[in-house]
């Protein structure tokens, strides 16, 4: 009995098995299977019981040979119908076609055009929610390789992604372009991503990708007319470059003689003027090209601050003696328009570390301004003072003041404070800006506090030992409005204008004072 126990195990075990694989063939899930193989282990015991006993019956009915192949006939009969009724009624319990359905309704709604590949990239399967809106040969690719419907320099790249897949990654990205009908516009390719993800079986071998495809045409519009606006801006940098290059040479050079010659014909050296006319004459000529070379020079300093070409010479001096030099030359301005102006520093303040020639700049600028805005019987006060390490430089005036919705534009080139007064005062409001990239060279700071008809306080703080210059020289500057316009910031290294190696080491320090 034990021993026909373990056949008959045995025999049922290897009923499972075969009725697993065989369902496992016809594509049912797992789940399904395990409850089906019993229902079909239970058929066949039945069918088998009833190929041994309906036979037998038979045979005390019906002669042998005729009994014996109408019984096994019908229990095989009978076998396939069972087996027929037991898998429809599993079929009904269980919903594939449904979940069918919905995987292909979600197939369909992916935004883009979506595919689905076989690892050799041949197209199995097409939809997605903007499918119409690609090109004619994708609108029903079944059947087709991906590689060959974009374009010929995007192959290489297409395959590449893919073998990235079978190697084991689990999604890759690649830029192609499709060929669409030629329009009006002249835009011959489709542009796209293609977002491509691995589907691996349990072993981890790739069986199928799914891939997004997305228009990114006007992305790619935005992106060469970026490249051309790159490109616009550089020439119109090389173009300054060659402005500045003819303003050095075709003004400067002129206004010098200019300049020359009518501090020769004030001094009466070659003869007297006979008339106080030509002397004024003479004297308006000189004051105005000391004004334009100032303006010129002013420029040329403006760009070299810009293009990180302006060197700065860091020695100690004594700050007092730079304020008593910078008041004594624009006493005499500010005695002409009845304005009062002293200069004061705090008690110990000694040597600081900074550009001499930047700081006495600095300070022309700022008093020079304060002069010209200022009102008969005002006062102009310059100021030094040392807060820490550092030194506080302070220009303060009683004038005509800034306007509040002013004060954020102080500092732009060419920026006045008011309509009406840039036909009263003359100057090109070069100066504020020249002095914020100064100050932000020696790595300092620029603050400017102001009530209209009230007056102006501007506050210039710079690092007393001259540490800042080197900080400055490694981080990038304050932002600052740059002079001459343009788009962008040149490339490190490049020249803001070619002719500012023969640019003159001697300045005229009176003409710098009329800088508005």
């Amino acid at each position: 009995m034990r021993v026909l126990s373990n056949i008959a195990g045995k025999a049922v075990g290897e009923v499972d098995r075969a009725a697993d694989r065989w369902l496992e063939c016809l594509g049912q899930p797992e789940e399904a299977r395990g409850r089906n193989v019993v229902l079909l282990r239970r058929v066949t015991l039945n069918a088998g019981v009833a190929a041994l006993l309906l036979p037998a019956v038979l045979t005390t009915l019906l002669p042998v040979s005729i009994a014996l192949p109408v019984g096994a006939t019908v229990a095989v009969s009978s076998f396939l119908i069972a087996a027929a009724a037991t898998f429809g009624r599993g079929g009904r319990s269980t919903p594939p076609v449904a979940s069918a359905a919905a995987d292909d309704l979600v197939f369909s709604a992916c935004p883009g055009l979506a595919l689905m590949l076989d690892p050799h990239g041949l197209v199995m399967k097409c939809g997605g929610r903007d499918r119409t809106e690609f090109p004619a040969a994708l609108h029903d690719p079944c059947g087709q390789r991906l590689a060959e419907l974009v374009h010929v320099s995007d192959r290489i790249s297409l395959m590449h992604a893919l073998d990235t897949l079978r190697q084991g990654q689990d999604a890759a990205s690649v830029m192609v372009r499709v060929q669409r009908v030629y329009s009006a516009e002249g835009r011959q390719f489709l542009h796209a991503c293609l977002e491509m993800t691995a589907v691996r079986r349990d072993d981890g071998e790739l069986t199928t990708v799914f891939a997004q495809m997305r228009d990114v045409s006007g992305e790619e519009a935005l992106r060469d007319e970026a490249a051309l606006r790159v490109t616009e801006a550089r020439s119109a940098h090389e173009a300054k470059t060659r402005f500045l290059a003819a303003v050095s040479h075709e003004l400067r050079t002129p206004l010098n003689a200019i300049l020359g010659f009518s501090d020769v014909l004030a001094g009466e050296y070659f003869g007297r003027l006979e008339t106080d006319r030509q002397k004024e004459y003479v004297g308006l000529i000189r004051q105005s090209g000391a004004h334009l070379l100032a303006v010129v020079n002013t420029m040329l300093d403006m760009s070299k601050i810009e293009a990180g070409r302006y060197e700065l010479l860091a020695e100690p001096f004594m700050i007092g003696d730079v304020i008593e030099s910078c008041r004594a030359m624009l006493d005499l301005q500010a005695r002409g328009r009845g304005v009062t102006l002293t200069a004061r520093t705090a008690k110990g303040l000694g040597e600081v570390t900074a550009d001499r020639r930047a700081v006495k700049q600095i300070l022309i600028n700022l008093a020079g301004n304060a002069i010209k805005f200022t009102e008969n019987g005002g006062v102009v006060s310059i100021d030094a003072a040392l807060v820490g390490n550092d030194v506080v430089l302070t220009v303060s005036d009683t004038g005509i003041g800034i306007p509040e919705n002013k004060l954020a534009l102080i500092g732009q080139p060419f920026m006045q404070v008011q309509d009406d007064y840039t036909r009263q005062y003359e100057g090109t409001g070069l100066g504020l800006s020249l002095v914020k990239g100064l100050v932000a060279l020696h790595g300092g700071r620029f603050h400017i506090e102001s009530r209209a008809g009230e007056g102006t306080v501007v506050t210039v703080t710079l690092p007393a030992d001259g540490a800042g210059i080197e900080e400055a020289a490694l981080e990038p500057a304050d932002p600052m409005v740059e002079f001459p316009p343009r788009l962008v910031k040149p490339v490190h290294g490049e020249s803001a204008d070619g002719a500012q190696k023969d640019e003159q080491d001697t300045e005229n320090d009176a003409a710098k004072a009329k800088i508005a």
